[in-house]
């Protein structure tokens, strides 16, 4: 005994069911498709563009919709969000990522921020890896005040590299010796 009146109503109601799994589905994407995107727009540098002049290689970042150069990168080979900084002494590292990555601290010390003054460790990392450029052992710094998620990639290790910016493009490479 089906009742007609039951099946169009069990048809109504899976039809319903199936919109909001399909409306549901779409915001799923839209968030994914967004969310990537918007990530994009904070490192556009997560796939390094390295190029070879003659024997040196040299890294290209491009700038992300903040004016920062953010870039993809790693200590000791474990995987970091870099944020270039030349007006930052040291490579800065978030407390919480240093944990992550077992760096040991060393002395505290007082460093001038422009947000004031504040007291960080002093520690080595054995190796950063920017694209082709490596470089090691570099003087860093473990930052408790630091909960942005990205190493401030400062002069302890941009000192070692000849870099220069041409529009919205950081150029960066071992520097050249002369020959006397």
């Amino acid at each position: 005994m089906n009742d007609p009146d039951q099946a169009a109503a069990s048809t109504k109601t899976i039809g319903r069911g199936m919109v909001i799994a399909a409306w549901i589905l779409l915001l799923v994407l839209l968030t994914v498709f967004f969310n990537d995107h918007l990530d994009k727009q904070n490192n556009p540098n997560r796939q390094l563009a390295t190029v070879t002049t003659g024997d040196i290689p040299e890294v290209r970042l491009q700038r992300n919709r903040h004016g920062h150069y953010v870039a993809s990168g790693s200590i000791n080979g474990q995987a970091v969000e870099f944020m270039l900084d030349t007006g930052a002494t040291d490579v800065s590292i978030p407390a919480s990522i240093a944990e992550k990555l077992g760096l040991q601290r060393g002395r505290a010390m007082t460093y001038q921020t422009a947000n004031g003054a504040i007291t960080a460790w002093q520690t080595t990392v054995d190796v950063i890896q920017l694209g082709a450029l490596q470089l090691g052992p570099i003087r860093a710094s473990i930052n408790p005040n630091d909960s942005s998620g990205a190493v401030l990639l400062g002069m302890s290790f941009l000192r070692h590299l000849d870099f220069s910016q041409q529009g919205n493009t950081l150029t960066l490479k071992y520097p050249t010796r002369e020959m006397d």
